[in-house]
């Protein structure tokens, strides 16, 4: 593991300096995680992390420790975290009853997981939803299944794809029930190009077998990419990582205008991280940030 601090000094829009700590935590180095999209820590299982492929792939997620070691059914023999004489890698839980078409972020609750397929890269999609998983012990659960799909919409588009392309999200989260997520802008007809900015919406009184709509509660006019968001244990701070800068927003005093209060950023140009993708909170002073590619940093927050 490379210990290797890179000390960050720069300044607040506040004017304050202070200081951040990354580091290189661990390398997946696991052929099933080809494209990690989503990683979220368990409130039920100690020292569980949640992590899923992005699309193409089945309909699966994984499960690994605080040190990034594959978690599976011991029982079952003809699997291991490498390949052997006897033995192939863990091909992961399976989620029946579920397709990843477009798998974005993951999310948890007390009792739930949540999946995003919310990725909408031609914002053309009619099929947007939040797949509902019991959470399960993954050292004694082989498989499971989705037990509700929660299909939405964004009441403001009106055609398919959309005038402007602000109808992406990959940003998920949860709080007291309520589902929220954080929109990805593209310059309309443009995949490959980006905008600054980003919606924040809200599900609630959710339905299955119901199209419901999105509540928009907020926005930001300079967060940029956002592909992944995750709140605090302690529900005061909102993470949410951009392909250029992580972001720590303070929570609202009041209501869920989640982008409109205090916030501190960390500028990931230049630290060589890769195409970051996934993040969720290690404790309440530490994250941990995946790429693509499996290798997780952690990021300390400043005092």
């Amino acid at each position: 593991m490379n210990k290797l601090w890179l000390l960050l000094v720069f300044y607040f829009s506040a004017g304050q300096a202070s200081q951040w700590q990354v580091e290189k935590f661990y390398d997946l180095d696991f052929e099933p995680i080809s494209e990690m999209s989503g990683m979220v820590k368990s409130k039920r299982f100690p020292e569980v992390y949640w992590l899923h492929n992005d699309s193409g792939d089945s309909a699966r997620v994984f499960a690994v420790n605080g040190r990034g070691e594959i978690i599976f059914p011991s029982f079952l023999p003809f699997h291991g975290q490498v390949s052997r004489l006897g033995r192939q890698p863990w091909p992961g839980h399976s989620i029946h009853l579920a397709a990843n078409y477009d798998w974005e972020d993951i999310a948890v609750d007390a009792d739930w997981i949540y999946i995003a397929d919310t990725g909408n890269n031609g914002n053309a999609r009619r099929d947007l939803g939040i797949y509902v998983v019991p959470e399960f012990n993954p050292a004694m659960i082989e498989s499971t299944r989705a037990i509700r799909f929660y299909a939405f919409r964004y009441p403001q588009q009106q055609t398919f794809p959309a005038r402007q392309w602000h109808y992406d999200s990959e940003a998920l989260f949860v709080l007291n029930g309520r589902l929220y997520l954080i929109t990805k802008h593209r310059v309309a007809g443009r995949i490959s190009r980006f905008e600054k900015g980003a919606n924040l919406y809200r599900l609630d009184k959710l339905k299955s077998g119901e199209m419901n709509e999105a509540v928009l509660v907020d926005n930001h006019p300079s967060l940029f990419m956002a592909t992944a968001a995750d709140l605090s244990p302690d529900a005061t701070k909102l993470a949410v990582l951009g392909s250029r800068s992580l972001w720590i927003f303070a929570a609202p005093e009041s209501g869920d205008k989640w982008l409109s209060g205090k916030s501190e950023t960390l500028n990931l140009i230049g630290l060589g991280l890769g195409q970051v993708e996934s993040v969720t909170w290690r404790d309440s002073n530490s994250l941990l940030v995946g790429n693509e590619a499996g290798v997780v940093y952690r990021v300390k927050l400043p005092d």
